[in-house]
């Protein structure tokens, strides 16, 4: 009778429901790898070294990663962007395996890099996808060099500090201040700097962009304003008056997904990316 127990138990153990599973917007899942590049290495611009892989061939896209991240991030999208377009990642200044100086992290500064790099590889435009930080140097290349701006998938940006909400608060987002610390000393030319490098971005963050209406409507790049639904850092009302006020924007808002929406459901990401780059027209 023990024995028919047991099994009896076991049959109903077999049977039960699973537990649900965490919302993916709640998770972070690993950081991908990158596919070996075409070309790879390191660029002279503005005093310091930005490293840089291209991937593939035609119309030039910039892919730009977000604050404390490295270009590592976007090891989901390069495969679906390189069959199509001439796919481009770099570290930002002091990010990665990009090397810094003392000039004080700006918006404007880490465009210029952006744009010395696409001087260095011969890029007269090229169409950009940023993420966070990544998003806000692109919107900052359409307000001052849109000649040099083909079109801007925009994800996760804030135009002003007020934008931004307390991620102190976010169980995932301090996991990835965590991760980036592991990757930034794996990484970094300077990988015992982790502490002042994170002062220094956290500055920026608290102080820039600062970016009005009237500065939004000079945008005339075609421009997709993107966000999750679950942004534990972007506060939704940002969002909204950036494609408020950008003339002819897009909106879009990706369901289910957060800050990290590239990681949780790329399959997702991928497919908005590439329905944007394929079929919004470009300048």
């Amino acid at each position: 009778m023990r024995s028919f127990v047991f099994a009896f138990c076991l049959l109903l153990l077999a049977s039960a429901p699973a537990a649900p599973a965490e919302p993916q917007w709640l998770t972070l899942p690993p950081t991908p790898k990158l596919p070996t590049g075409a070309e790879s290495g390191y660029a002279p611009v503005n005093g310091i070294k930005i490293w840089y892989a291209t991937f593939g061939s035609g119309p030039a896209v910039i892919l730009l990663h977000g604050g404390l991240a490295n270009s590592n991030y976007w090891g989901d999208l390069v495969p679906a962007l390189a069959p199509h377009y001439r796919t481009i990642v770099m570290d930002s200044r002091g990010h990665g395996r990009s090397s810094r100086d003392a000039q004080p992290y700006g918006y404007d500064l880490m465009a210029s890099d952006v744009l010395a790099l696409m001087d260095f590889l011969k890029i007269e435009k090229a169409a950009i996808v940023g993420w966070s930080d990544g998003a806000i140097i692109g919107l900052d290349i359409a307000i001052h060099y849109p000649e040099r701006l083909s079109k801007l998938f925009a994800f996760a940006a804030n135009s002003d500090p007020s934008g931004v909400k307390d991620v102190n608060q976010s169980p995932v987002f301090t996991s990835f201040i965590a991760r980036a610390r592991t990757e930034y000393e794996q990484l970094s030319p300077t990988p015992t700097q982790y502490d002042s490098f994170l002062a220094a971005i956290t500055r920026m963050w608290e102080t820039q962009p600062n970016w009005t209406a009237d500065d939004l409507a000079r945008i005339k790049v075609p421009t997709w304003i993107v966000d999750a639904d679950h942004d534990e850092a972007i506060k939704r009302e940002n969002t909204l008056f950036m494609a408020d006020h950008i003339p002819d924007s897009g909106l879009l808002i990706e369901p289910d997904v957060s800050h990290f929406a590239f990681l949780q459901d790329h399959a997702q990401f991928n497919f908005n990316v590439l329905h944007f780059l394929e079929h919004v027209p470009g300048k």
